[in-house]
């Protein structure tokens, strides 16, 4: 028989009842199977930090359920606890401790062993490369620093399953990479990832499988291949001179795609299944139109065209602006995603289904509102 999945999340609702009522989540299923990457994408606000609150124990659904590793994420709570790693969007390291105190109090409320601390400790700053500056102040760290210590935070238990949520927002290129490097190694070794993240090409890279998410429901789901397949085999843009003549270009190659085409500002896109011979007819219908086109090119498509036909937008217009705001809408404290609580963080297959209920960034919070660690009390039923 078939063990079951690592991560399930079955049916999950959560509405806020704050300034006014908003629909966070409305009915959200996805799976994540063990040692695998499931990446959660969706516009900001569209539900995502609420179902990483959720199936992390800080937050309890108004009605579904979430497990993990077998564990209900309400009735077994302290079990799931001991059981995740959580990084949010933003670290959450104490900036006036070293690293190496920072790791070591994680460890303590852990309640981990000294030796087993004081030996996890060097390892993960060796994993981490930030041996050399074990012992500066984080304040005086990089932000890039910063993010793989609070990684290295989330794993000082040796978590079977990890929740990441946007952790590489703000890096440079370099330290992207880095990160992506420790994920595919952690998950190689058998770790079970759920990620949350702005970058698609990082999707791309490391999720087995995605799950997108709009308006606090599933709007799509398949491996990276499969979601791009359902688009076509090639990309055509077009660009004119300007919004208008966009709109008009895109009603007079309309009939030349199988659907209809997306305008985004002075650019037309067309996916279609042969790219050469649609592209010459294209111009030619443009020709004999008046429109002048200022350019074209054609691609294969990638998951930033998936998240533009789905969601109407791009992701980077999608996440201006960031999750930052409101953490008390979405029952949140905005204390730290490691267990001490003291430091505020800074805020800052293929099915598709119909869209609905309300997005509000309110909901999608930077703060995460609880302690994860073994020993500190978190009454999921009072954070509703």
């Amino acid at each position: 028989m078939a063990s079951e999945p690592a991560i399930v999340a079955d049916n999950l609702v959560k509405v806020f009842r704050a300034k006014r009522m908003v629909r966070a989540l409305d009915g959200v299923s996805l799976s994540v199977e063990r040692a695998t990457v499931l990446g959660l994408l969706g516009p900001n606000g569209a539900g995502k930090t609420t179902a990483v609150r959720i199936l992390t124990t800080i937050l309890s659904p108004d009605s579904g359920h979430g497990r993990v590793l077998g564990h209900d994420v309400v009735a077994d709570a302290d079990v799931v606890r001991r059981m995740i790693g959580l990084a949010g969007q933003y670290a959450t390291v104490d900036e006036n401790l070293t690293a190496r105190e920072n790791l070591r109090m994680v460890g303590r409320l852990s309640h981990m062993q000294k030796t087993t601390t004081l030996g996890r400790t060097d390892e993960l700053l060796e994993q981490f490369d930030l041996t050399e500056a074990a012992n500066r102040p984080v304040k005086t760290y990089s932000g890039g620093m910063r993010r793989r210590l609070d990684l290295a935070a989330a794993l000082m238990g040796r978590p079977p399953v990890l929740f990441l949520d946007e952790p590489t927002s703000g890096l440079d290129p370099q330290s992207r990479q880095g990160l992506w490097e420790v994920i595919e190694a952690l998950v190689k070794d058998g770790t079970t990832v759920l990620l949350t993240t702005q970058y698609l090409e990082e999707a791309d890279r490391l999720a087995n499988r995605i799950v997108i998410v709009d308006h606090g429901r599933v709007i799509a789901e398949g491996t990276p291949a499969e979601l791009k397949a359902e688009l076509g085999a090639t990309v055509i843009t077009v660009t004119v001179a300007d919004d208008g003549t966009a709109a008009r270009t895109a009603e007079l190659v309309s009939s030349l795609a199988p659907r209809r085409p997306v305008v985004d500002g002075s650019t037309v896109a067309l996916t279609v299944e042969r790219g050469a011979a649609v592209a010459t007819e294209v111009l030619r219908t443009l020709d004999q139109q008046g429109v002048e086109v200022l350019g074209l090119a054609m691609r294969e498509p990638s998951l930033d065209d998936v998240f533009l036909r789905l969601t109407g937008h791009h992701t980077d217009d999608a996440t201006a602006g960031g999750d930052a705001a409101g953490g008390d809408a979405a029952g949140g404290d905005g204390s730290t995603a490691h267990g001490h609580g003291r430091h505020p963080e800074r805020a800052g297959g293929r099915r598709a289904r119909s869209r609905g209920g309300a997005r509000d960034t309110d909901v999608e919070s930077a703060g995460y509102g609880a302690p994860l660690m073994p020993g500190l009390e978190l009454d999921a039923k009072r954070r509703r």
